[in-house]
């Protein structure tokens, strides 16, 4: 894949309807975003978008393929990622490593980030091997629940943008 089939902008309530469709089962979606009902909905997909900050879609092929913003964003210190989702066709494509690099850029250039934190559940693997292969290190491990009340680790992890 080539990265020149990679583009992004801001996210528009038009996309919402597709980028709901991209978590496949309630795992998938208490990984991108813990707080959310199963099955995810146009309404709480625009809700938590209000509340966050640079919403942004990766394009593939002109077709909308990656989800993400920022939950938290300290002007001059640092920004955190969340509601990375990635459509199932687009997987393995490099659609999140793309994102990622995106909103790493959106971090420094819109807040004057010295860093980008990511949350990531010890069972997301795929989660966790990306991002410490971008660079990600963890900083502290924080019990959670799941949705059934199970233990489980968040593994919260951060980079220096400079």
């Amino acid at each position: 894949m080539t990265a020149a089939s990679l583009t992004h902008r801001p996210a528009s309530a038009g996309d919402l309807g597709e980028v709901i469709t991209f978590v496949e089962n309630p795992d998938e979606l208490f990984f991108a975003y813990p707080k959310a009902a199963w099955p995810l909905t146009v309404g709480q997909l625009a809700a938590v978008m209000a509340e966050r900050r640079d919403s942004t879609v990766a394009l593939l092929d002109e077709r909308v393929a990656g989800f993400a913003n920022f939950y938290q964003w300290q002007h001059g210190e640092s920004c955190t990622l969340g509601n990375l989702m990635v459509a199932p066709w687009a997987r393995a494509r490099g659609v999140a490593r793309y994102l990622v690099g995106v909103m790493e850029q959106l971090a420094r250039h819109h807040y004057k980030a010295h860093s980008l934190r990511i949350s990531c559940f010890n069972a997301n693997t795929a989660g966790l091997l990306l991002y410490t292969t971008l660079g990600y290190r963890p900083q502290a491990i924080v019990e959670r629940r799941d949705p059934r009340g199970l233990r489980v680790a968040l593994v919260q992890l951060e980079k220096a943008l400079e």
